[in-house]
């Protein structure tokens, strides 16, 4: 389909803000960007566009404020970033309406925004459809996904009659998105999704400590390779589960890596896994901009590093070994486990 560049009607968005009143992307506006951004891009699977390999997580929006946003979105954008993701389940909505803001005078075709729905019927997913891109002053999206898959019912209903497959695919034939996705955070949620539709992309936590515990990620990376289905990871900073009666920060659901060194290598680890197209960090702006600087000098894992991670993995807590066993024997997943928005989410929404 033509690449757009911004809305043009008038209408209200959530009566706060009108649609298209003050454009999210100029079409001829430049930005501060150069020409040849120092941060890596790949190509995004069989759909060929080329994305940054760290993308800027829009759960951490919801945390600061519209000024300190889009100076990071500005930021970000400068130093090469060109895939952006948000959620209406970020902030309850806070996050799409800052991103929507923040982002204006950046030129819409040197975007790849992706959006998701946690809504699996029909009608709830053309609602937030609708809803997110009035709050994004967009007319499409570039990727459009099914938010937070765990179990594989939730894939069936999605898929089947009346489910939001429909909707997804009835807006794609609209021009409202391009690609198709979804993210998952269960082994079984997302090879029964994989297994169900020939998606554009998966996310999905690929990090080093899940990888060496449980070997969690290796099935849905070869299952998304053997169909040319691109990886997004999440989770590829994160450093395991707390501790039992561990005292900690409460705004992190889960633990930190410490220490620039660690974060360093976890990240490469993840970018180095084949089919992993881009990482997207925590929702902190601060860790997003060290993902950012690790990124630019980005070069693949070594043997030596990788048996470093190794030796730290062992002493650390799978985040997500409990819900995968779960899910193995058909129990309901422990929701109070995630957040409102568990992926890219590195602050407790609880909190």
């Amino acid at each position: 389909m033509k690449r757009r560049t911004f809305l043009k009607t008038a209408g209200g968005v959530a009566g706060t803000y009108a649609l298209g009143a003050r454009p999210l992307f100029n079409a001829g506006a430049a930005g501060a960007a150069s020409t040849s951004p120092a941060l890596p891009r790949r190509v995004l699977g069989r759909t060929g566009e080329k994305i940054s390999i760290v993308g800027f997580p829009g759960l951490a929006l919801a945390y600061d404020d519209q000024q300190r946003c889009t100076t990071a979105l500005h930021d970000a954008f400068d130093r090469g970033v060109n895939y952006f993701d948000v959620a209406p389940a970020y902030g309850q909505g806070d996050a799409e309406i800052k991103m929507g803001i923040g982002l204006q005078g950046i030129d819409r075709s040197r975007i790849f925004l992706a959006c998701k729905t946690k809504m699996r019927d029909k009608d709830g997913a053309r609602l937030e459809l609708q809803r997110s891109l009035q709050r994004l002053r967009t007319d499409h999206f570039d990727l459009y996904q099914m938010h937070h898959i765990r179990t594989p019912d939730e894939v069936k209903q999605a898929l089947g009659p009346g489910g939001a497959m429909e909707t997804f695919l009835k807006a794609k034939e609209e021009g409202k998105v391009r690609y198709l996705g979804f993210s998952a955070h269960t082994t079984k949620g997302a090879l029964e999704a994989l297994n169900g539709y020939k998606f554009d992309t998966v996310m999905f936590p690929i990090n080093f400590i899940e990888f060496f515990q449980i070997s969690f990620g290796k099935a849905v990376l070869e299952k998304a390779q053997a169909q040319g289905t691109a990886v997004l990871a999440i989770k590829p900073m994160c450093g395991g589960a707390w501790p039992s009666g561990a005292e900690h920060e409460r705004r992190w659901w889960y633990r930190p890596l410490e220490g620039d060194g660690q974060i360093d290598k976890a990240l490469r680890f993840t970018l180095s896994q084949e089919g992993v197209v881009a990482a997207v960090p925590p929702s902190s702006l601060e860790m997003t901009a060290k993902a950012i600087e690790v990124a630019t000098k980005y070069h693949p894992i070594g043997e030596e590093e990788t048996a470093q991670l190794q030796q730290i993995a062992q002493q650390r807590l799978s985040l997500f070994q409990r819900d995968e066993q779960r899910v193995a024997f058909g129990a309901p997943t422990d929701a109070a486990l995630y957040p409102d928005s568990p992926h890219e989410c590195g602050r407790d929404a609880h909190a």
